[in-house]
């Protein structure tokens, strides 16, 4: 079984956090719409014939994507690949595209799990992050998903924003339990180069994040949640029993997934491939049937490192005997050694041969899985 990701790289406008390849500019949609098709088609070998048994839809924002133009890219999904009846088929929305008009329409879509971009609840830290919603949207959104059939609905939330107290982080997570969603996805806002935060912080108009504060609204938000009954299955991730993320736990699994659109991404279990960042030499390319792509072959150290960030992250942790299995022994023996320190630090913990994070460790998860690395 295989996952498929399709990168619909437009918005409204731009987040001052965000770092994702996007335009504001929906001046060429229907072009790029029909190059994803043009992709679809080449592309049909990837995954070798393998079922697939999810769909995610991403960006940008894919709910900007009119109705008719969406239809158009699932039935030519259809065509070239074998969807399983019960795929997961996802897609990411803003509250302010989720009006009762476009949920409707959604209902005669395939899609059957909504992942929406609250972020926040409150309208100081929206206008702060440059979201068009308010929070009052964000609520009724929601409401009117649920009203219209959709169960399987996920938000993000986003913790550590300067304008952010603990107090109303409180009040963002008894908001979200409140609406009575299934799965929530919580972040850390981190500054990534190139963006408006990143020029802010640099010109002193605005502070950094506070990594303390983050620390301390991480724990608050792990404690919530293991309160309400919120399986913690991935370091941003938390879900009710049964409604984990399929397509995200693919990555964290190591399964293979195609990546379609601009900057989207593909893995087969050897070879990484990743599509050029440019709407404009996307569209051109596929005219002439050529992916705009690069590739990377991965050797064994780094097929190790990527199985040990992805999989550390997870409640299932990493597998001791898949890595005496598909690595080296001189890769198995330097696992062993490096671990013990972790272990003894109080950062991971071992049973039945999977390592997991501890409490701890959670807090310290990319420096953890850092230091495992074999470079």
């Amino acid at each position: 079984m295989a996952g498929i990701y399709i990168h619909i790289p437009f918005c409204r406008q731009a987040c001052h956090y965000c770092d994702f390849h996007f335009s504001v500019s929906l001046s060429n949609m229907k072009e790029l719409v029909e190059a994803i098709k043009k992709e679809i088609a080449l592309r049909k070998n990837y995954l070798q014939g393998e079922d697939i048994e999810t769909l995610y839809f991403g960006g940008g924002t894919p709910s900007i994507l009119p109705h008719a133009a969406f239809m158009d890219i699932f039935s030519e999904l259809a065509k070239h690949f074998t969807i399983s009846k019960d795929a997961e088929i996802t897609i990411e929305a803003n509250p302010d595209d989720l009006s009762l008009k476009k949920i409707k329409e959604l209902t005669s879509t395939p899609v059957n799990r909504l992942s929406v971009g609250i972020q926040s609840f409150f309208d100081t830290d929206l206008k702060f992050l440059n979201r068009i919603h308010t929070g009052d949207e964000a609520e009724r959104c929601v409401h009117h998903l649920q009203e219209m059939g959709f169960k399987n609905i996920t938000i993000d939330l986003i913790y550590g924003i300067q304008t952010l107290s603990n107090e109303q982080w409180n009040k963002n997570i008894e908001k979200a339990f409140q609406l009575n969603v299934n799965h929530i996805s919580s972040y850390s806002l981190t500054v990534e180069p190139k963006t408006v935060f990143a020029s802010m912080i640099q010109k002193k108009s605005i502070p950094n994040v506070d990594d303390v504060k983050s620390a301390e609204q991480f724990e608050i938000l792990m404690d919530s949640m293991l309160a309400n009954g919120f399986l913690h299955y991935e370091i941003s991730n938390f879900c009710k029993e049964g409604f984990y993320s399929k397509h995200n736990s693919s990555y964290w699994l190591g399964k293979s997934y195609l990546g379609l659109g601009p900057s989207a991404h593909s893995y087969n279990g050897v070879v990484r491939q990743w599509n050029v960042k440019s709407n404009s030499k996307y569209i051109s390319s596929l005219k002439e049937n050529i992916i705009p792509m690069e590739n990377e072959i991965l050797t064994e150290h780094q097929k190790y490192n990527e199985y040990i960030l992805t999989s550390l992250r997870t409640m299932w942790g990493v597998d001791e005997k898949k890595i005496e299995s598909d690595f080296s022994k001189d890769v198995y023996e330097r696992y062993l050694k490096s671990v013990i320190e972790k272990i003894n630090e109080g950062y991971v913990e071992k049973e039945a041969g999977k390592l997991t994070l501890t409490r701890k460790g959670k807090l310290y998860a990319d420096k953890i899985s850092s230091d495992l690395f074999i470079i």
